[in-house]
């Protein structure tokens, strides 16, 4: 019982209870409740703006409620209009399927799908498939008014620029969603972004229509930077929970880099680190900010969890070498094998000479250019400042087949000999 009590409170000290129902800590704290969060596959891989309702899920189950992650193998060929100035392209039916199935193995890694609170995972092809137009159009049409879905913010925000009935429908797919869980699996409580009230609102309302009963809403902010930045976007694009689109490397650069303004909200938001565990870690962005122990916490705890710990372990130890914090003659070949994804790399068959490395791996447009680097003393070979008759041939090569060149502070490559 005081488990579930302290739900709301747990996501309110967090700042991720954005808006709630009137009567929502009640029904957590008296029953088990099962709430769910919606997922559109219309990408293979969800990026870390999506992992804000994530962790709510993730603190539902924590509380002793049971999770549903739906995934939108239906609603995916629609397009949800919120958030959106346009049209969104439609993805083929093969599309869908293939990024629905990603997406399931990646929220895999936030619930437990086993034991007395498992996590389930539904997707809603199941039933909007079999449907039929002049069915729906009876049966869950006829329960809103045009003017009921023309007042809610994700139509009203597309009205001027125009929207297709294909997206203005959506909030009735989404609503039926809530319908046939709630018939299904029991569930109670929608969960989504603050954009989302909306449509959740309008299952409930399907709901009370046609079962006479009552249900809950529950949403969690929309993640904005201090500095005015866009929340998971970089010069490269979204940051993306799939390590090919993103990878654990860059992921965790994204996490390390935060600003300190948004060090201390982000380990509430995305972490489950205790309070007196972030608090602390808040004292330390204040005394000592050059370190960045916040940052490191935040990057380490949420790449381990989306990627693993071994990929979290091995980002940071080439975190470490590119800022030159790390002895390369320690590292494993795990380590260089993800560093020479990040760097320039090369192979070859035969060791080449130190001027013809650098120009192999474009740190240097010619010889007569490496040479000028080398004697003006800014090339570091395998960790130790190359002289002008330093050879690579003559190096101890790391994990016994790897050479790593550095050009001033900050520009590497890897060289590997096959």
């Amino acid at each position: 019982m005081t488990t579930r009590k302290s739900l709301l409170d747990e996501l309110s000290w967090r700042g991720l209870a954005y808006q709630h129902t009137d009567g929502l800590a009640d029904a957590l704290a008296t029953a088990e409740v099962s709430g769910y969060v919606g997922f559109d596959p219309t990408a293979s891989s969800l990026h870390i703006g999506n992992l804000v309702p994530v962790m709510g899920l993730a603190h539902l189950q924590l509380a002793g409620h049971k999770p549903i992650v739906l995934v939108g193998g239906g609603t995916g060929l629609i397009g949800d209009p919120s958030g959106r100035t346009s049209e969104r392209q439609l993805l083929t039916e093969e599309e869908t399927a293939s990024n629905a199935r990603a997406i399931g193995k990646q929220l895999e890694r936030f619930l437990d799908f086993e034991g007395p609170h498992a996590a389930k995972m539904r997707d809603n092809a199941a039933w909007l498939r079999p449907l039929k137009a002049v069915e729906f159009m009876r049966d869950v049409g006829k329960h809103f008014t045009v003017n009921y879905m023309l007042a809610k913010e994700s139509v009203q925000a597309r009205i001027e620029g125009g929207i297709s009935f294909t997206e203005f429908s959506y909030m009735l797919l989404q609503a039926y969603d809530y319908l046939e869980l709630f018939r299904r699996e029991g569930v109670t409580l929608q969960m989504g972004g603050s954009d989302q009230w909306g449509n959740i609102t309008a299952g409930m309302e399907l709901i009370r229509r046609t079962e006479g009963k009552s249900t809950h809403a529950l949403t969690v902010p929309l993640v904005t930077t201090a500095s005015g930045t866009k929340f998971g976007k970089t010069e490269a694009g979204a940051v993306w929970l799939d390590a090919e689109r993103t990878s654990p490397y860059r992921f965790y650069q994204y996490w390390v880099n935060v600003d300190d303004r948004d060090a201390g909200r982000f380990l509430r938001f995305f972490t489950l680190k205790s309070r007196h565990e972030i608090e602390e870690l808040e004292k330390a962005i204040t005394s000592a900010p050059e370190k960045r122990e916040a940052q490191q916490a935040l990057a380490r705890d949420v790449t381990a969890r989306v990627h693993g710990e071994d990929a979290a372990g091995v980002a940071e130890e080439v975190s470490k070498v590119l800022f030159g914090k790390a002895d390369p003659t320690t590292l494993s070949e795990t380590v260089l094998k993800a560093l020479g994804k990040e760097v320039p790399f090369a192979e070859v068959r035969e060791t080449p000479g130190l001027l013809d490395a650098l120009v192999i791996l474009k740190l240097a447009a010619s010889k007569s250019a490496a040479r000028r680097l080398v004697e003006q003393g800014g090339v570091y070979l395998n960790g130790q400042r190359a002289s002008a008759d330093a050879s690579l041939a003559s190096s101890q090569a790391l994990a016994g087949k790897y050479h790593l060149l550095r050009k001033g502070a900050r520009e590497y490559g890897l060289l590997q000999v096959a």
